[in-house]
Order: structure tokens, then sequence, then C-alpha cells
């Protein structure tokens, strides 16, 4: 078990530090799907992508009593303190922690106790462990991306629509902030997960900056001492709005999916580093090649930049360091998402579901040692 330095993370120039001034957050991992489900993770359809999406469909398959029943059973096994235990052992220093506002705060504004109880058992067990957790908004109320992985209600980034969303977001930031400010296992608070994507870019980037101005002031009004990330438009890579440094305790994130693993491919992030004296961090990358992998988490820590892969577990994936073996009556369910075959019956689907859960534990997944290995080499439990 890792034993943290005292202290809060913090920026240090151009580097990310820890209390003593070592490097922070430099290997992590992505909790993808625990409180804000994907599809692809899944491998449903296309028409059950976002959250409330899979939630409709496990309703529509066994019903809103089992529908209940099975969500909180995914919120305790699909991830808990010994996944913790695992990517701990496997290298990890740090988890980014995706957040759905709609777990922790309801449409009416108020906090959904349940919600944040799950936050809080997050943070005890990477405490327990030595692992740093950066909070990561993933989906804000109204919507940050108008995609599935905002869990938007209409497909539209409603942020930054409507005053009410904007409201909504800042108590809700407020709030994180104000319950974890003493909390030193927290690495960083990151504002808004893959803002503004495609289009969406060039209409609202100067919405986008005004947003994090303002939950950033919001922010520092209750803590003085956590970390702000802020992420680029158009899935995090869009750095045009970053002119100025906004607070002097903050780093700017960008994810890197299928594109070389080449220093080029990163330069307009490393020569912004050296225009503002900021950190720069990869908040997500991978779903590639063992070979891509290798590569490109060799380059990121080649130039002094933290990482984070995406994501922790998927089920029958050989991308994750971690594989859900997916239970007989899977095909049938998946099928039926993606409008090919029929539904299963309520019984049949349940029964597959709770085999799913099962297969969830961490004790249950297969281990997918290649991951590893591109990602730790010789510093892999895959490659001892």
């Amino acid at each position: 078990m890792a034993s943290l330095a005292p202290g809060f993370v913090r920026r240090d120039g151009e580097r990310i530090v820890d209390g003593s001034g070592a490097p922070a957050l430099r290997r992590g991992v992505g909790i993808g799907n625990w409180l804000l489900p994907e599809g692809y993770m899944w491998h449903l359809g296309s028409a059950h992508g976002s959250p409330r999406e899979i939630e409709a469909l496990i309703g529509e398959l066994v019903g809103g009593e089992r529908a209940a029943e099975f969500w909180a059973r995914f919120r305790r096994d699909f991830f808990n303190a010994d996944d913790v235990a695992a990517l701990a052992a496997s290298g990890f220093d740090h988890i980014r922690l995706p957040i759905n506002a709609r777990v922790v705060m309801d449409d009416d504004g108020r906090f959904l106790a349940a919600g944040f109880a799950l936050v809080d058992a997050c943070l005890d067990w990477c405490e327990a462990h030595g692992i740093r957790v950066i909070l990561d908004l993933h989906g804000a109320p109204g919507g940050q991306t108008g995609t599935n992985i905002d869990d938007s209600p209409r497909k539209l980034p409603e942020l930054f629509l409507a005053e009410r969303y904007q409201e909504l977001t800042e108590r809700l930031w407020v709030e994180i902030a104000r319950r974890y400010a003493g909390r030193e296992i927290v690495g960083a608070l990151d504002l808004l997960n893959e803002p503004l994507p495609n289009h969406w870019q060039w209409e609202f980037g100067e919405a986008l900056a005004a947003t994090y101005r303002r939950l950033t002031s919001a922010i520092r009004r209750v803590d003085r001492d956590h970390l702000i990330m802020y992420e680029g438009s158009h899935w995090a890579n869009n750095w045009s709005i970053f002119t100025e440094v906004w607070d002097d305790n903050s780093a700017l994130q960008f994810h890197k999916y299928w594109s070389p693993p080449t220093r080029e491919s990163i330069a307009e992030y490393l020569g912004k580093r050296a225009e503002l004296g900021l950190p720069i961090y990869v908040g997500e990358s991978g779903e590639n090649t063992p070979e891509w992998v290798e590569e490109a988490f060799a380059l990121f820590e080649s130039e002094g930049i933290g990482w984070n892969f995406w994501p922790w577990k998927k089920i029958d994936t050989i991308t994750s360091p971690r594989s859900i073996v997916p239970p007989p009556g899977w095909d049938a369910i998946t099928a039926f998402s993606r409008g090919e075959g029929p539904r299963p019956s309520g019984d049949v689907a349940w029964a597959t579901l709770e085999a799913l859960l099962a297969n969830m534990r961490a004790d249950a997944c297969e281990q997918v040692f290649p991951v590893e290995a591109a990602l730790f080499g010789e510093r892999s439990p895959a490659a001892r």
C-alpha cells in the first residue's frame, strides 16, 4: 500500500506536485461507467448510449422494481474497495472519477445523499490504498456536450443555452468543493468533461471560458486548496480559449485517442504549457492496441505529462485492464438493444442481468495482461 505525502496536490510552475514537492497524478485510470454508464461499454445499440437510455432499456426488460434493484447492486458490485486494491497493485497512483450530476442532484437542485455517499465511499477506499482521486463532472446539469456521454436530456449542450443550468452547475460545484475542501485525497477538480464538441466548439467557445471563470470564482469562495483542471472544447482538445491564467492553482487537460503517438501530435499542448506556464495533463487516452498504448504513454512520461488511462473495466474487452465476462444470454439483450432480435422475457432477462452483476465484481473480472504491460512495462504484474 502506497503512503501519500501530507498536503494537497498543487501546481508548482509547470508541474503537478504533492505536499512534499514530488510529482503527483502521474499514472491514473478512469472509472468510467460506474456513476455514468455509457452504452458502448455494454455493447448496446446506438439507441441506448446514455445513462437515461440504458436505464430505460433495463426498465423495459425487467420492470421498475427489478430495475431499481439492478442499479443498486450495480453501484455496489461494478466498482468498490476490491477494485481500488487491484488498480493500486497494478501500479496506478490515482483515479479519475466521472460523476453524473443526476446521481448527486435532482432536477430541482436538491442534493442526493445516496449519490454523495458513493463518492464518499470511493474517497475512503482510495485513501486506504494511497490512491488520489480527480473529481470529474462528466455529466453537468443540462449537458455540456449534447451527446450520450453527458446524459443530456435533449441531446443539446443546454448548460450553455439556459441560465438555469448554469446556476445548477455552479451550485453543484460549490457543494462538491465545500464537502471535500479538507480532503487531501482529492487530487483535482475537473470542471467539465469534453465540453462543446464538433460545431458547438465555435458557437459557444466564449461561453465556455465564461463558465470556467464563473465556476472557478464560486469554488474558490469555499475551497482555496484543490487544483482545478480545465478541459478544452471539442473532446477536450481545442485549447483556443486558454489565453491567460484564470487561477494560480490550475492545470490544463487534453484527451488523446486514435491519432499518431508522436511528439508532433501534442506539440500544441506542449507549446501552451510553455506559453502560460501551467501544467498539462492527459485526462483520457487508450481504447487502442497495446502497441499504440505503449508508445503513447511512454511519450507522455517522456514529456513530463501525467496521464489517466480510459477506462478501468468494460464488458468483453481487450482494451481495458479488466474485462467483464458476458454471461449466457447477454448477446440476446445486446441484439434486442440494436434492433436485431426479439425482447427476452422478463425472467430470462433478469437471470442474465443477475449473472452479469456477479461477473462485474473485481474477483470475477479477467485481467487483460497486454494492456497493463503496455502501460507499465517491467513495473506491471503482467511482465513479472
